[in-house]
């Protein structure tokens, strides 16, 4: 189940119950504690795709492969729906961050050897579902991630983290969990690192908010996640990023921390 779904409904059963009401943040940490043993045990949920990879076979003769890694909402994005006939793999995972995908990054998009990889990540790392993160923190593991694919010649798209909107009583705790100066901050940093590093930026972003700057209320049922009418949006600029992703080299640019060394 979605986070902002479990965080919906930790605060309406406190309600049912005439017991205090929980706020955004307790109700994560609520939510924390029910991911607990997957956390200890296997903290990337590494598990989730291992067999889905190994029966993957590897790409055929100029089949131009993409990984899409994220989050819910990757995961929930049915890609054969929206992209038929297209080697696009998903290997989103609900309710992840940043360092988890860093710890599955070799067996869940190295490994597969695409051409491109889409990533939209952040949004939990904002929200802190697997504990407080600065932004220096994700833009760390983003950077990571470009360097690994560099060396591996994936090409990389880099999303830009989706704002949310309350106007729903469901989504007014998702939504205060993530701050939109920080989704902003985050968002600019992402821009100009695919810009110095060679990257491609692919802004969900602007296309998905209204007058208010929030998620537009007709794309999102519950402030958080893309209806069926938001993918429909997103669908068209996720294949424009890949093709220009695949219209660079894959090494075109060495990494700016590369470069300030020379």
């Amino acid at each position: 189940m979605p986070i902002a779904a479990v965080l919906g409904l930790c605060l309406l059963a406190a309600a049912q119950e005439n017991g205090p009401t929980l706020s955004p943040e307790q109700a994560l940490q609520k939510w924390r504690d029910s991911r607990a043993a997957t956390l200890r045990d296997d903290f990337g949920e590494l598990a989730r795709y291992r067999d889905a990879n190994a029966a993957l076979k590897a790409p055929a003769p100029g089949e131009k492969r993409v990984v899409f890694l994220g989050d819910s909402i990757t995961d929930y994005w049915k890609l054969a729906d929206y992209f038929p006939g297209k080697p696009y793999v998903n290997r989103g995972i609900d309710g992840q961050t940043t360092p988890q995908m860093i710890l599955r990054f070799r067996q869940d998009v190295i490994d597969l050897h695409p051409e491109v990889l889409v990533v939209l990540a952040g949004t939990n790392d904002i929200a802190g579902v697997t504990g407080p993160a600065r932004n220096n923190d994700i833009e760390a593991n983003y950077a990571s991630m470009a360097e690994l694919a560099r060396v591996h010649k994936i090409r990389v798209v880099f999303a830009s983290v989706l704002s949310a909107h309350n106007y729903t009583q469901e989504a007014k705790e998702s939504f205060a969990l993530r701050p939109r100066e920080r989704i902003s901050a985050l968002n600019a940093w992402l821009k100009n690192y695919c810009t110095q590093n060679g990257l491609v930026y692919l802004d969900y972003f602007s296309a998905l908010i209204d007058d208010h700057g929030m998620l537009r209320r007709d794309l999102s049922d519950d402030g958080l996640h893309p209806n069926a009418d938001g993918y429909k949006i997103m669908a068209p600029l996720a294949d424009k990023a890949i093709d220009t992703a695949l219209a660079n080299k894959p090494d075109q640019k060495r990494s700016a921390q590369e470069n300030d060394k020379r």
